[in-house]
């Protein structure tokens, strides 16, 4: 399957569909006078050349969002709701070709795109235009007043997203924004833009409005910088790295933005010896999903002593099986990673890892029978509690493995690290399950499963793996000035 071929200078063909790769500002498409290549983590080659956005872009596409705001604000909620379900009509037409363009882009599964991450693409608009229509405080007295809860719009959303799950992610800010009544500036990841600028076009033919919804391209430091550090932007929400969000924070600071920022991992997966075993393994097994590229992962395996040797054995017959390669191919299992930069990252961490007296039970290095974006499925063992490869995110498929005697020494590990976004156990005991996920740092806990994921469930990190909350009502709560307004009952008087 060819990946990319060019038609003209504002369009590339990315695995037989047709990208604008111009901005979308304003509702209109904007060069720019650079561009920057997104390539194929597939095989390396470029998909296309995109337009590169700074602080000129940046201010023209907040502009925009700040012409179309009031009347997108004034714009009922019935509305608002009706335009975000035909977007999802849209996604649900064009799953096909979102799927074969972000597997192009970013190197996941084509089969689970299909099967899993497009559909949710198109439920994240469902979703929060539903909860939209039916989100409510029940009005309370005090004192015979009655006091009434409201949501009212904020303004300019700057939303930056992250190249691991591109359309995904950003659906998941995109949606609610627009559902509270906000228009948009979305500022794609620069290793994987192209489906951002496939869903303008889908947003646009569903009806939304001329500047609701605005995309920026280009590099976090230069069309990222002047993003969230212009005044006339009234939230700013972040997936992606700590060292980044501690920039956008800095900018957010000094104009008062409220942020939402969900961040790095580093979560451990406990399993104590009264576990089912062979889902304990399979749990163990689904870190290594999308490559390992997946900040909920549970790379750090923490398994009681007296089953580590029995677990370490079906683990690595389990993981042995697994299928690298092409990602457009069903049998396939993992696939590349994002970028040649990122794979030397993961090795670096390993390499360090390896000298400093780690020892490598699966993988260890890049698959080089694939070429240098494939890094192997790999575990080490062998590894101190403070070691990098333990406390550090790598972002990668790479897990280690640690022992414990006891509960109190199980949590004690699990809560080693600065990062807290989520937690993973595996255990038979439903009074442990319970004592032990309280105890527990992290902003979602699973107890026998991963990665199930309900809208209206909260969800970020605690320590530094966030701050804030967003989902179902959280999402409005952010993206929205909530408003009491006291009413005095009839024939009251107050006099100053």
């Amino acid at each position: 399957m060819s990946l990319r071929r060019d038609t003209d200078a504002t369009e590339a063909r990315v695995a037989g569909v047709a990208v604008d790769t111009r901005h979308w500002i304003g509702g209109e498409r904007v060069a720019s006078a650079d561009t920057f290549t997104t390539t194929s983590p597939i095989d390396g080659g470029s998909l296309a050349e995109i337009a590169r956005g700074g602080a000129a872009e940046a201010a023209q596409a907040v502009a925009a969002a700040r012409s179309a705001f009031p009347a997108w604000a004034a714009t009922s909620r019935e509305e608002r709701a009706r335009i975000l379900h035909a977007i999802a009509d849209g996604i649900e037409k064009r799953i096909e070709e979102l799927a074969v363009v972000e597997t192009a882009d970013n190197g996941a599964l084509l089969r689970s795109h299909r099967r899993g991450v497009m559909p949710r693409v198109a439920h994240n608009f469902r979703f929060f235009a539903d909860w939209l229509l039916t989100l409510d405080h029940e009005d309370f007295e005090t004192r015979g007043h009655t006091n009434h809860v409201s949501w009212d719009p904020a303004g300019v959303c700057a939303l930056i997203t992250p190249w691991n799950a591109p359309l995904m992610l950003a659906t998941w800010k995109v949606a609610p924004a627009l559902a509270a009544g906000n228009t948009v500036v979305l500022k794609p990841a620069e290793w994987s833009p192209l489906t951002a600028s496939l869903l303008a076009d889908i947003a646009a033919e569903a009806g939304l409005p001329a500047g609701v919804l605005n995309v920026v391209q280009g590099y976090g430091e230069e069309v990222g910088a002047a993003l969230v550090s212009d005044p006339g932007v009234a939230r700013i929400s972040f997936t992606g790295s700590v060292p980044t969000a501690r920039h956008i924070a800095a900018a957010a600071a000094a104009n008062l933005v409220p942020v939402s920022l969900e961040l790095g991992g580093k979560s451990p997966l406990l399993v104590f010896a009264d576990a089912d075993l062979d889902l304990a393994v399979d749990l163990a097994i689904e870190q290594y999903d999308n490559a390992g590229q997946v900040c909920l992962a549970a790379t750090r395996l923490l398994v009681e002593e007296s089953i580590a040797e029995e677990f370490t054995a079906r683990f690595l017959t389990r993981a042995r099986k697994l299928k690298q390669g092409d990602p457009r191919d069903e049998a396939t299992d993992i696939g590349p990673n994002i970028h040649r930069d990122h794979v030397e990252r993961i090795n670096g961490f390993v390499l360090n890892a390896i000298d400093d007296g780690a020892t490598v039970l699966l993988g260890g290095s890049p698959n080089y029978h694939l070429g240098g974006l494939y890094y192997q499925p790999t575990l080490l063992t062998d590894v101190a509690p403070d070691a990098e490869i333990v406390t550090e995110e790598v972002f990668g498929p790479v897990l280690t493995l640690q022992t414990f005697a006891t509960e109190d020494e199980a949590v004690e590990l699990a809560n080693g690290t600065r990062f807290g976004l989520a937690a993973t156990l595996a255990t038979g005991d439903t009074e442990r399950a319970t004592r032990v996920s309280e105890r527990l740092v992290a902003g979602t806990v699973w107890v026998n499963c991963f990665f199930v994921r309900d809208l209206q469930a909260p969800f970020g990190g605690s320590r530094q793996s966030g701050i804030g909350r967003e989902g179902g009502t959280w999402s409005f709560d952010f993206y929205c000035d909530v408003k009491n307004t006291v009413t005095a009952p009839k024939g009251w008087h107050t006099h100053g």
